[in-house]
């Protein structure tokens, strides 16, 4: 595909996948780290995206996805509560956000960014939580996160090798934040 004006053969030839207000939008289907699949796959659902959720909503939503192994789409949630939260929360959530992304291209296979992505989602999510003064915003162990994070990092890189995602996910809650 490209600009030969070559297309899949499950989509029309001059049809481009749209939204239902008509941005552009990729709806081939993706694997479990948001990988894209050939059209006409079965692949994993796509999380909605522009969802409003309370902070301990985006939570339990994102910790079910890491726990499933599937980061790529966690970041997503983190993402709508950046996107959606208040002000003073958007940099705590975009550093998770960057953790979830961080642990999917650690699991895809991308260690070197995936160990970059990890340490700019710690340090992100440390520099907010410090500035705001708060050790635990909703629940969230930032400070386990951000060790979680950081060792994972350092073992990608020691090991030279992807990680399962589900098996290396973090607890973003209480004391076992970096499981």
């Amino acid at each position: 595909m490209g600009s030969t004006g070559e297309t899949s053969p499950d989509r029309p030839g001059d049809a481009r996948d749209r939204d239902s207000e008509g941005r552009a939008r990729n709806a081939r289907p993706r694997d479990g780290l948001g990988r894209p699949l050939p059209y006409g796959v079965d692949g994993v659902p796509r999380q909605p995206e522009g969802v409003v959720r309370t902070p301990e909503e985006t939570v339990a939503e994102a910790q079910r996805l890491l726990d499933e192994g599937k980061p790529f789409h966690a970041h997503e949630v983190f993402e709508d509560a950046w996107k959606s939260g208040p002000d003073q929360e958007r940099e705590l959530w975009r550093g998770l956000a960057q953790l979830a992304v961080g642990l999917t291209h650690a699991a895809r296979g991308n260690l070197t960014g995936g160990a970059r992505l990890l340490r700019r989602g710690a340090g992100a999510a440390e520099a907010w939580a410090s500035g705001a003064g708060q050790d635990l915003p909703h629940g969230i162990d930032v400070v386990g996160v951000a060790a979680w994070a950081r060792e994972l990092a350092a073992d990608v890189e020691r090991t030279g090798r992807p990680v399962d995602a589900g098996g290396r996910a973090p607890r973003l809650r209480g004391p076992e934040a970096g499981r």
